[in-house]
């Protein structure tokens, strides 16, 4: 009787089994490397903005507070991007013929509303709420890094789950005074994991088992 297989269908069985793992394996590499990728992440990512504004001027050299333009941070799960007039009640008497402005006179005289990319932002089913964050001591820096260096405003953190959740795990080295959570120049002290804990129990700031819960951020 013919043999089956020829002699080398044993070599060739072991080869393609070989090559199947170490394919299954490396797209599984290349997938998480993908995956945690800046292309992915869209850390560093500078989306093109209808008017060139710049944290490090406004912010960093001006000592503008956040708050003035970012005016709902501290009362709804939004910060808010400002309005025209905002950025008018200053420009109304500065700069008032720049060209790079003229996209605000324009939104100002027509009455419409600046089109502004969203740098950072979650998935539509992630629960995300500015305010409880800045009440309980979390800076603006901690998440969005030094904007007040940025000429151009850029995503800093990737903004994932894992990122989310290392912090939820352990609050307390992420934690401030309210004096200081809108001050970029802050120094914490040399133990600020026991300023942290202080701080959790003054803020009320509730354990791991509890801030990691699905429903925390899921709703």
């Amino acid at each position: 009787m013919a043999q089956i297989f020829s002699p080398t269908a044993d070599t060739w069985l072991r080869a393609i089994l070989i090559a199947l793992v170490l394919g299954t394996v490396g797209s599984l590499l290349l997938g998480g490397t993908v995956a945690r990728s800046q292309y992915m992440t869209e850390v560093a990512r500078t989306p093109m903005q209808p008017v060139p504004f710049s944290h490090k001027h406004h912010a960093g050299e001006l000592g503008i507070d956040c708050r003035y333009c970012h005016t709902s941070v501290e009362t709804s799960a939004d910060a808010g991007f400002p309005a025209t007039h905002v950025c008018m009640t200053c420009h109304s008497q500065l700069w008032t013929n720049a060209a790079m402005l003229a996209p605000v006179r324009q939104s100002l005289a027509e009455n419409r509303s600046l089109n502004w990319k969203r740098v950072a932002r979650v998935p539509d089913f992630v629960y995300f709420r500015h305010d409880i964050h800045v009440a309980k001591g979390v800076s603006c820096f901690e998440c969005h890094g030094r904007v007040d260096r940025m000429p151009l405003m850029f995503r800093a953190k990737a903004f994932e789950m894992r990122w989310c959740l290392d912090c939820h795990r352990d609050p307390a080295p992420h934690l401030r005074p309210q004096a200081a959570v809108l001050e970029a120049d802050w120094t914490p002290p040399a133990d600020r994991r026991a300023l942290g804990e202080r701080l959790m129990r003054l803020y009320r700031i509730k354990g791991p088992d509890e801030l990691t819960h699905c429903a925390v951020c899921h709703r």
